[in-house]
């Protein structure tokens, strides 16, 4: 008795419709994977190497009703110029002062006292923001 072959041998004659298209999908995949990932790490460093500029206030004290002195550290690139923006608020949240800091130093750390007036007594003094002249703000 012979026995009789109703189905072709696997793998003799190629792959098969869905294992071309599996593959074909993992080359995709991988590819939109990649670049993700490209994309990402771009973004990261035009961030990491976009900000000119960064500050810190150190501390605050507050001197009397009308006025409050800001220790404000800021680190920026030798040549760049702006300024930073600072806001004293009373305990109720009202804003009762805001300065903006110009720095012009040709220094990469600026390290200042400031005196803010204010309207009223000072709770907490907050740094707003900083941006260079070339517009990149922190």
């Amino acid at each position: 008795m012979t026995a009789v072959r109703e189905a072709l041998p696997e793998n003799r004659y190629g792959r098969s419709a869905d294992q071309r298209a599996d593959r074909k999908l993992r080359i995709i995949g991988s590819v939109l994977g990649v670049v993700l990932l490209g994309v990402v790490g771009w973004i990261g460093y035009a961030y990491i190497t976009g900000q000119g500029i960064s500050a810190e206030v150190i501390k605050r004290q507050v001197v009397s009703d009308a006025r409050v002195d800001v220790h404000l550290e800021v680190r920026k690139d030798k040549d760049a110029k702006g300024y930073c923006t600072l806001r004293a608020q009373h305990e109720d949240g009202s804003e009762v002062a805001r300065k903006d800091f110009r720095f012009d130093d040709r220094t990469d750390r600026v390290d200042r006292v400031l005196s803010l007036r204010t309207t009223s007594r000072a709770t907490s003094v907050e740094l707003l923001g900083c941006t260079t002249d070339g517009g990149a703000a922190r």
